[in-house]
């Protein structure tokens, strides 16, 4: 059975991307998928991956947003 990524999704993976200033192949390497499989995502409007690469993007999303929270919050606490 395969998973559909909306666009808002990939969106959101090419934004946060970007914010941290990393490339396709770091992506891959800390997601543990092949740079082949997100340059399908990111260029080709490949939406239709498998469960496993589903949860993966979707994982590190929201842990990367959940992150970026944190630390706004802590900065907002100290008065930064």
């Amino acid at each position: 059975m395969a998973e559909y990524l909306s666009e808002n999704q990939v969106i959101a993976i090419k934004r946060k991307r970007g914010e941290l200033n990393i490339s396709v192949l770091a992506l891959s390497r800390e997601l543990g998928l092949s740079r082949w499989t997100l340059d399908n995502i990111f260029k080709r409007n490949h939406r239709k991956v498998t469960p496993a690469t589903y949860k993966k993007l979707s994982d590190w999303l929201i842990d990367e947003y959940a992150t970026a929270d944190i630390k706004d919050s802590t900065e907002a606490a100290q008065g930064k």
